[in-house]
């Protein structure tokens, strides 16, 4: 049977790829992306996405949740990322028909006369650490008649009626940033939650003095003082426009699960994915000819790619370049080399900022449109 990798599509999710217009200058300075230039050149514009400063959720999230039904597709500005309860699924839960929210410990710090929330990537806190202090938390949740789950250490799982319509901010849109806006609301109302204050006010003084965030504060490292609620939803059927999903991303794998699609994680490289596309092409080819009908002629694997997050939010423009310069040499490059031969049937870009998004495609008969000439910094989102 002939090789049908070159009607491979391959799409390249990366969020917080695109600085704000602000700091295009500082973020730009410097790089050197010879095939993400061309690629970004000769592209077709699919979708620009231009998001509002106090959105409380993120553009590659409220992307993910579009792609796979989610929100409407069409809702391509709406403020929406209900993703919690897949988010439980791919932490080894099941969400059923529950309202779920995902909690995680998170540290606030004190400013001059204001709170700021801090990345919580930023804590390296260990799952044993996080597995004492969800001890600790667990019966003065329950106790509250609100139900946990935590499949997983970092990330916990609520669900309470009492909750309602209570809207969260991303703990990335709200890192660095005052909190005071991004506290939980009622959607409708915009009025703080009772309920939550309470629960949330029960964890914090618990916490306090707690053993472990002795150990950590002897180490010079921030306490764990508080918990963050986000991505309220419930789980709806939904559906994949890809045949593959690999990523990190909890929500993203999520989706893929419910939606019946194969997921794994990202490849390190091009090389890696081209790799592990041709081997699944040769399982293909030996399996026998019933296995393969209803098989799609074109598969579009997404591929989830996050090495930006931590410097974007830390405003850290040279390892956030440094970032840049990986993914020139481990994707960009390569996968332009194979739209070229023709191995590559179709690449798509999905490039994020924390407002906006820009999506691209590009075709190997698109490179020979010279008369393109879109250049990186008009897809900077003001």
């Amino acid at each position: 049977m002939r090789s049908i990798m070159h009607a491979n599509r391959l799409h390249l999710l990366l969020p917080f790829a695109l600085p704000a217009a602000a700091d295009a200058s500082t973020a730009l300075h410097g790089i050197d992306s010879p095939a993400l230039d061309r690629l970004v050149a000769r592209a077709t514009l699919v979708e620009q996405v231009i998001g509002e400063d106090f959105q409380r959720t993120l553009p590659h999230e409220r992307w993910v949740a579009r792609q796979f039904g989610a929100v409407p597709r069409t809702a391509a500005a709406a403020d929406e990322a209900p993703l919690a309860p897949y988010m439980l699924r791919a932490d080894g839960g099941e969400p059923g028909a529950a309202i779920w929210a995902c909690i995680q410990p998170v540290h606030v710090r004190i400013a001059h006369d204001h709170l700021v929330l801090i990345d919580p990537a930023a804590l390296e806190l260990t799952d044993a650490e996080a597995a004492a202090l969800l001890d600790v938390a667990r019966p003065l949740i329950e106790e509250l008649g609100v139900r946990i789950v935590a499949p997983k250490p970092q990330r916990w799982y609520l669900s309470s009626d009492a909750f309602g319509t209570l809207a969260g901010a991303s703990p990335l849109r709200a890192s660095g940033r005052n909190i005071e806006i991004w506290l939980p609301h009622e959607a409708h109302t915009g009025e703080r939650s009772r309920a939550w204050m309470k629960l949330q006010n029960e964890v914090q003084m618990a916490w306090f003095e707690h053993p472990v965030n002795e150990t950590r504060e002897a180490r010079g490292l921030p306490a764990v003082n508080s918990i963050w609620f986000h991505a309220q939803g419930v789980a709806q059927p939904v559906t994949s426009p890809f045949a593959r999903v690999l990523s990190d991303a909890a929500a993203t794998r999520g989706l893929a699960m419910t939606a019946g699609v194969e997921t794994g994680q990202p490849p390190a490289s091009y090389a890696a994915f081209a790799a592990g596309a041709k081997a699944g092409i040769e399982a293909d080819t030996k399996a026998p000819a019933g296995a393969r009908d209803g098989a799609p002629s074109t598969a579009v694997t997404l591929v989830e790619l996050d090495p930006f997050s931590a410097p974007f939010i830390e405003q850290d423009w040279a390892r956030w370049n440094d970032a840049f310069a990986a993914l020139q040499t481990d994707w960009f490059a390569p996968a332009l080399a194979a739209l070229e031969a023709g191995q590559l049937g179709e690449l798509g870009l999905t490039l994020c900022g924390d407002t906006g998004s820009v999506t691209l495609t590009v075709k190997r008969g698109d490179l020979r449109k010279f008369w393109r000439r879109r250049v990186l910094a008009s897809l900077l989102i003001e």
